[in-house]
């Protein structure tokens, strides 16, 4: 298993915000991007949120990386919809390579 942590910032709208956390409560994300997910090699997915900044942390497989995932979604017209959907709702962060969204974030201690 890897795990990999990512941030990404949220427009600071609080109506925004709350739409955005709706579109990802307990059975309300949509069905064939969770699948998806599973089906990259993404065994849970867990996102976090103080102010409008989002912290997610991806368990995958050993198999997965990021390139793969890539070429994966981009066979997916049901990922590129949900995708530009919740760039209504993102930000990059301002050290984000063009058309990043979440961005890698580097471990810093472990004890």
């Amino acid at each position: 298993m890897q795990r990999f942590c990512l941030a990404l910032d949220l427009v600071d709208d609080p109506e925004m915000i709350k739409e955005y956390e709706h579109h990802h409560a307990k059975g309300s994300a949509w069905p064939e991007v969770t699948q998806h997910d599973i089906d990259a090699g993404i065994s849970n997915i867990e996102i976090f949120r103080t102010g409008n900044r989002m912290f997610m942390i991806l368990e995958t497989d050993d198999a997965f990386t990021f390139e793969k995932k890539a070429l994966f979604d981009a066979t997916n017209p049901k990922i590129a919809e949900w995708e530009q959907l919740m760039w209504k709702f993102q930000l990059p962060l301002p050290w984000a390579k063009d058309g990043e969204k979440w961005v890698l974030m580097k471990r810093i201690f472990k004890s």
